[in-house]
This record gives structure tokens, sequence and C-alpha cells, in this order.
């Protein structure tokens, strides 16, 4: 009788984990409080125009870099977030000093002329620890991130 049992009670289980699996909630994470995203420059050669340079997608948002090339050489790169390209101030929104350091960013910022950024590598810093969210494009000059453009998310 055990025997002729087995089947049903072994689908009665296996619904019922399945019905428990689908009841519980996902747990939902929140963003990290400090995050870099790093990004390698264009290769010598490409072709003239806007390139994108690196693409960044997550749950949170997307992150591109672009970059504008003359004569097979990029000559300014700028991040795109969320769709919309990002000039930024001439100095950043305020940003915790210990997300940037955590990032191997010194200060003070080091900083690229207005509307232009080059680089040999590129990060996005995003800092949601200190009031507003912000995200930082900088450029590596040498062994320093100078800072390109930022806005708040």
């Amino acid at each position: 009788m055990l025997s002729a049992n087995l089947p049903s009670l072994a689908a009665l289980l296996l619904a019922g984990g399945f019905a428990a699996l689908a009841a519980a909630p996902a747990e939902a994470k929140d963003p990290p409080s400090c995050a870099a995203i790093s990004f390698r420059s264009l290769p010598g050669g490409a072709p003239d125009g806007e390139q994108d340079a690196g693409l960044y997608k997550s749950r949170f948002g997307k992150i591109e870099v672009k970059a504008d090339v003359k004569g097979g050489q990029a000559t300014n790169y700028y991040m795109v977030l969320n769709g919309k390209k990002v000039d930024g101030p001439a100095n950043p929104p305020k940003m915790s000093e210990s997300c940037l350091k955590s990032k191997h960013v010194k200060l003070p910022l080091a900083k690229q002329t207005q509307g232009t950024c080059t680089g040999n590598r590129f990060r996005v810093v995003v800092d949601r620890s200190s009031g507003k969210p912000v995200a930082a494009f900088f450029g590596l000059q040498g062994d320093d991130w100078a800072y390109c453009s930022a806005t708040t998310l």
C-alpha cells in the first residue's frame, strides 16, 4: 500500500516545493554604496566619427563610454548614462573621500580640460554614500585618475 502512494506523495511534495519557491519574494538587493567600473581605450586605427569604447549594464542602469575619433585616433572620450550624454560640471558634485580613495582616485582630484577627456584607461566611480548618488568619469593620465565629468543620479 505504501508503494502505491509513493508517486502521489512525491508529486505532492514536489508541487509543495514549487509553490514555496514561487511564493518566496525575491530579495531586492540595494546597489553598492561605492563602485567603480573600468574601461579600456580604443585601439589606434578606428574609423573616424563616434565610436563605442565600452558598455556596462546592470539592473541599476547602463553606462556607455564613447569616443570621438579623428584620423584613426580617439580625441575625446565621454560617458553616456542611461542613454543621456554626460557633459558634467567643471567641478564634480560632492563625493565621499573614502569612496574615491578606495577606487584609487587620488585627492585632490586632477582635472582635465572641460569638454575633453583622454587617457590610457577610463573609470566611472559611482558614489551612493554621501547624499545624492553621483557618477563621475575619469581618464588615466600617467598614474593618476583625472576628472572628466560627473552627474547626480
